[in-house]
């Protein structure tokens, strides 16, 4: 097969990974075969066999990533009522109410779904019998912004085979029911289309690749969606307990290539060690503010220790990385212990409270820590009203890159939108409004954010992998820090993206 071959004529590059930029800072010229880059200098003649991409000055850098979406779950996220502004139970009931009411007369057979509320901080927790008032027969399902729980009217919970009950489905039995509210409410040829047009926008946005968490057959999904071409960007496939005898069945080991287009690569075991914060189920070692009311003061575990130390050893032994989800900071501490003792090898995701001396055990231990800025903005009320004696050490991005802990930033899209770019603003000026940052000494350089974008990929230079992107400013035309060089961040157009050295997009 001949290979690809790309010629970008005349883009100067930005400096990413520490790795400087030629000297003279002008354009240059790269070309990228069969998926590296070959050459870069200037006056590269075009070759018989080149696409020419004509950058006329703009800037050339890695290709970004999203180190933890659930992508399933993002395409859907289009289609769906967006709840994420309401501040009650009584309002979200009132939105459902109003959307009911526009949709009489509908198709026989729909389903309502919504998303984003978030019920930690609200003065009560929902009901069914609330929702069963103002929507009667058509099943309605809403799926909280930080998707560990479904409230779900009694006509839904029957439709999904669940137990009927007056309260929320929450965290391991809502997970398992994600895969059964796509069979029932979505076509194939629904799920194609949502697919295709989230790609299409992530391209648009300059990712190159993601890490796929969904709750699904990640691995034979995505060889599928390759082999009919619906997979113009990088994937990386995590499986979760549920499925891990069949990914060593299959001999499948981290980094193995997948697919005929060696997009799709085989990535870690995902285990959901706690819950989350507006749940008030992350597990802490203190309770939470107001915890007396809750079943568990302190949040809790997912998996005893044990359990968790024999996943890890488990997918160890068979050439898996890990990827163990822990949002509280005894959920943290406890993971740690489970990487000491096994030797395996991966992340934490989330990484959002965490004690003291865990920063160096990660660092130590070398371990990732796969963050989702964007959280931070959402989450920052909450943390107040939840955690106002520990806010300090929430998102402690500054610690974490200083002791040496390797970043991977990502957007657990669909709780944060599937945008790199907001992402790293998040993490260079941590406000989304007038306030102050938060916790602004944890904040990171534009540098620094961009570095924990791009898959451990830096400047563009010969040998590098052909994944590129192109943007008409430079990322660091506005400095490397405060509201002004993130506010830049948001606004970077991207003139093209480049996988595998093929253009996936051009503006």
């Amino acid at each position: 097969m001949t290979q690809t071959s790309l010629l970008i004529r005349g883009a100067r590059l930005v400096p990413v990974g520490g790795v400087p930029a030629p000297r003279d800072g002008g354009p240059l010229d790269v070309r990228v075969v069969g998926g590296r880059v070959t050459d870069v200098a200037t006056g590269l003649r075009a070759e018989s066999a080149d696409e020419v991409l004509e950058a006329d000055g703009r800037w050339l850098m890695p290709g970004l990533w999203d180190q933890h979406v659930h992508f399933g779950q993002w395409a859907a996220s289009a289609s769906r009522l967006d709840l994420s502004g309401t501040e009650s139970a009584d309002e979200v009931v009132r939105c459902v109410a109003a959307e009911v009411d526009a949709r009489a007369g509908g198709a026989p057979g729909t389903v309502l779904q919504a998303y984003g509320h978030r019920t930690g901080a609200w003065s009560r927790q929902p009901t069914v019998a609330e929702l069963d008032a103002v929507t009667g027969d058509l099943p309605v399902v809403l799926i909280s912004g930080d998707a560990h729980h479904g409230w779900l009217n009694s006509a839904a919970l029957r439709l999904l085979d669940l137990s009927l009950r007056d309260t929320v489905v929450e965290e391991n039995e809502w997970f398992a029911s994600f895969a059964r509210l796509e069979e029932v409410t979505r076509s194939m040829q629904d799920r194609r289309t949502a697919y295709a047009k989230a790609l299409d926008a992530a391209l648009r946005r300059g990712v190159v690749g993601v890490a796929e968490m969904e709750w699904a057959d990640n691995a034979d999904e995505w060889v599928e969606r390759s082999a009919s071409g619906l997979a113009p960007l990088r994937v990386r496939t995590a499986t979760y307990a549920v499925g891990l005898a069949e990914t060593i069945a299959a001999g499948r080991r981290t980094g193995q290539v997948l697919d005929e287009a060696g997009l799709v690569t085989m990535g870690p075991l995902k285990i959901i060690s706690d819950g989350s914060l507006n749940t008030r189920t992350a597990w802490c070692h203190e309770p939470y503010v107001g915890g007396e009311e809750l079943d568990a003061p302190r949040g809790r575990p997912n998996n005893s220790p044990a359990e968790l130390v024999e996943l890890l050893a488990t997918a160890t032994a068979h050439g898996l990385d890990v990827a163990v989800h822990a949002i509280g900071d005894a959920a943290v501490d406890s993971a740690l212990d489970a990487f000491s003792h096994t030797g395996a090898r991966g992340s934490i995701e989330h990484a959002q409270l965490v004690a003291a001396g865990a920063v160096d055990r990660m660092a130590r231990l070398g371990v990732v820590a796969s963050v989702q800025p964007s959280h931070l903005l959402d989450d920052r009320d909450v943390t107040q009203q939840c955690w106002p004696d520990r806010a300090d050490r929430c998102f402690p991005l500054r610690s974490m890159l200083d002791a040496g802990v390797r970043l991977a930033l990502g957007s657990d899209a669909p709780v944060a939108p599937l945008d790199p770019w907001e992402s790293m603003a998040a993490a260079v000026h941590r406000s989304a409004d007038e306030r102050e940052p938060w916790n602004v000494a944890e904040s990171l350089t534009v540098a620094e954010a961009l570095a924990a974008s791009t898959d451990g990929a830096s400047t563009v230079a010969a040998g590098s992998r052909g994944d590129l992107l192109l943007v008409d400013e430079d990322p660091f035309a506005a400095g490397d820090a405060g509201p002004a060089a993130a506010g830049h961040l948001r606004a970077v157009t991207v003139a093209a993206t480049i996988v595998n050295g093929v253009v996936r997009h051009r503006a």
